[in-house]
């Protein structure tokens, strides 16, 4: 019954390749008489481009919002782009709060619902967003006075309606439990805490146990202090001139109230006096997130911000050193890239990558050795010359936005930067050397003083990471954040006890051996929503080994699969796919239509072996390593009171069994939950039958 899960990752990409639309384009053949292209042979860098900035006007209202216009009159569309800037405060056990005002003003005010704002924003063809920080809007020349109408109305009169909080909050919770099984998000999480510290508003996540506890009051008390026009930056881009855009703003901004903000000031967090480890385990990856990360002081404007730039593109701030070494060199990775981020609180230098588990240790050494080599080795002029241009280049290519100019405005205002910072960018790009390059590394570059975190499988990874560590013990967390020791993780089962007990435990659980060899064959109807659509599954299973999976909403079948005890075969009628398994997979499809597997186990040769005690979702549980005799591996684990099955661990990802039901003397779980990649599907059983005398014949796809 477990297996419905295995495939369940499929329905996501068939889904999203039914929804999505194909594109193709028809590529030309350079003519016969085209020289060819010596690609072994780099292109030399061309001059710095000559950039005109355009220019903007500005002016501040009474109440302090200060406001930045660019006339733009290709396109009869005017936009605006509202910052406010305030510095955020440690939210605690309500982290989320500033996420959650932010989307409770786009819905609804006090003059209109949700419903009514959004159809008066589509009916004039606009857009209207908003967020913790902000708020943005767009739309046609023609209907710029109807949208600012709402756009105050929106900033103004928030309805702060509790249902939609907890239409938000059960978006976030869900978007939470999605986030649990995804590499990138763990190390998001767990990097944050680590650079700056569970204290450091930088440093928190949002938890399901902080997204409860937001209130409709809490989030009233956030918007109330902080949004605020003395703080606020608006940035008008468009048709629309400097004395168009003062009239409308004073008339639907200047209600706007000046009122005192908060403004707790953090200091920097100190970088680590020598490096640290932190493992996340993954049990069933194949291949390891990777971070390299500290805290820097590097605030926006610093007048090092150029020549810094320069530094760490050179080292990874697009396809250049950790590029070249890691993936084209090496073959350890797609990418890696290294970030210096400038923060007015706290600044953060960067490496990312995903490389295999083999190459974790690897790939680290490589990392940090680039790091010391850009410490201490002069760049050569080509290389500078290549990363000056590209950099030149990008900039000029910005400017092809107007919104570009009219942030560079705002942030000439935020950050008190000279006034013609911008206008003299590329001279001052073009002006950097290879000592300034040097200085520059030497100063934020940081090989020895790193947080080096490591999300992947911690049986594989975890000995080869030792030599990092400079005698220090590595450090574990769990996906939320919790450290742990990990020898204290899995705690000795009683003595005595065996993997056999624990199976045959769960085997009672369910209704027993002799219940479970009663059921000759069952059908399970269940279904899952994504992307707005209803998904149903449909399964059929038959003694001793027949299995069929049909996969489709409504009429249309997306997918099929199924094994008739000898073949098995995968028919996705959409892209007239017609495949027949062989090999690893057909002897894995064998096991997984067995029914009532767990009562073969010694006959097939499947042996089981109890690892210990394991808290799973706040419940002690047996952990229990499943070995098939080809090799394959899964994790069980059993409820330690109730001996239920509550997860499943493995090559397919971790799937998750609550909700069991008695059908017929044996208990099937009604809820499954699948986590795979960045993929959770919730499958929610709808009906099961049993015993209805299915025929051999639906088994076998033609």
């Amino acid at each position: 019954m477990k297996k419905i899960i295995t495939i369940a990752i499929t329905a996501a990409l068939l889904v999203a390749a039914y929804t999505g639309t194909a594109q193709t384009k028809t590529i030309k053949k350079p003519a016969a008489s085209t020289p060819a292209l010596d690609r072994s042979i780099k292109p030399q860098p061309g001059p710095a481009p000559v950039i005109n900035i355009g220019k903007y006007e500005s002016f501040e209202l009474e109440n302090g919002l200060k406001v930045f216009v660019v006339e733009n009159n290709k396109i009869p569309r005017v936009s605006y782009s509202l910052i406010v800037d305030y510095n955020p405060l440690p939210e605690g056990e309500v982290s989320g709060l500033a996420d959650f005002t932010g989307q409770l003003l786009r819905k609804g005010t006090t003059t209109m619902s949700k419903d009514q704002l959004d159809e008066e924003v589509d009916f004039i063809g606009a857009s209207l967003s908003t967020s913790a920080t902000g708020m943005y809007a767009s739309s046609l020349k023609k209907h710029n006075t109807r949208l600012l109408e709402l756009m105050s109305d929106v900033l103004l009169n928030p309805a702060f309606s509790g249902e939609e909080l907890e239409k938000i909050r059960t978006q976030a919770i869900s978007g939470l439990e999605a986030s649990k099984n995804e590499p990138s998000a763990i190390s998001e999480r767990i990097g944050k805490l680590l650079v700056y510290g569970q204290a450091h508003p930088y440093g928190e996540s949002m938890t399901e146990a902080t997204v409860k506890n937001i209130t409709v009051d809490q989030c009233k008390a956030f918007y109330q202090g902080f949004f605020r026009p003395q703080i606020a930056y608006l940035a008008i881009v468009g048709n629309i001139t400097t004395a168009e855009a003062k009239e409308l703003v004073t008339k639907y901004f200047s209600a706007w109230e000046k009122q005192g903000v908060p403004d707790m000031v953090f200091p920097v967090p100190a970088m680590p006096a020598k490096n640290v480890v932190a493992v996340v385990d993954r049990p069933d990856a194949v291949q390891t997130t990777l971070s390299i990360s500290y805290p820097v002081d590097y605030k926006p404007g610093n007048p090092d911000a150029i020549k810094a730039r320069v530094a760490n593109t050179i080292l990874g701030g697009g396809t250049f050193r950790l590029y070249n070494n890691l993936r084209e060199e090496k073959a350890y990775t797609y990418g890696a890239y290294s970030r210096l981020s400038a923060d007015k609180l706290a600044g953060k230098f960067e490496v990312s990558t995903e490389i295999r588990n083999s190459v974790t240790d690897s790939a680290i050494n490589e990392i940090l050795s680039e790091m010391k080599r850009i410490r201490e080795e002069m760049v050569p002029q080509p290389e500078l010359d290549l990363v000056k241009n590209y950099l030149s280049g990008a900039f000029a290519l910005s400017l092809e936005e107007p919104q570009t100019v009219a942030n560079f405005a705002i942030n000439t205002a935020r950050y008190n930067l000279p006034s013609d910072y911008y206008v003299n960018y590329l001279k001052n790009l073009a002006s950097v050397t290879s000592e300034d390059v040097k200085e520059m590394s030497d100063k934020y570059i940081k090989p020895a003083n790193t947080y080096i975190l490591a999300v992947g499988k911690a049986s594989e990874i975890t000995d080869k990471l030792v030599k990092f560590t400079g005698g220090q013990p590595i450090r574990y967390f769990d996906f939320e954040g919790k450290e742990y020791d990990p020898n204290k993780k899995v705690k000795a089962a009683p003595a005595g006890l065996t993997a056999a007990d624990v199976n045959n435990a769960y085997i009672k659980a369910i209704g027993g051996a002799k219940a479970m060899l009663k059921i000759k064959d069952y059908t399970m109807m269940a279904s899952t929503s994504m992307q707005g659509m209803t998904i149903g599954f449909d399964i059929y299973r038959k003694a001793p080994d027949k299995y069929l999976m049909k996969i489709g909403a409504g009429d249309m079948v997306f997918q099929q699969i199924a094994y008739d005890g000898t073949t098995a075969k995968t028919v996705s009628p959409m892209s007239g796919e017609n495949k027949t398994m062989e090999g690893k997979e057909l002897e894995d499809m064998k096991f997984e239509a067995m029914l009532n597997i767990e009562l073969q186990y010694e006959k097939l040769g499947i042996k089981l072996l109890l690892e210990g005690i394991e808290e799973i979702n706040g419940a002690d549980t047996y952990r229990v390593l499943i070995t098939y005799p080809n090799g394959r591996e899964t994790t069980r684990f059993f409820d330690v009171n109730t001996g239920i099955l509550v997860r499943e661990s493995g090559e397919q990802g971790i799937s998750e069994f609550s909700d069991y039901r008695e059908v017929n003397g044996v208990k099937f779980p009604y809820a499954i939950s699948q986590q795979m990649g960045p993929q959770t599907i919730k499958l929610n059983v709808l009906s099961m039958k049993v015993n209805s005398k299915l025929k051999d014949e639906i088994f076998i796809l033609k």
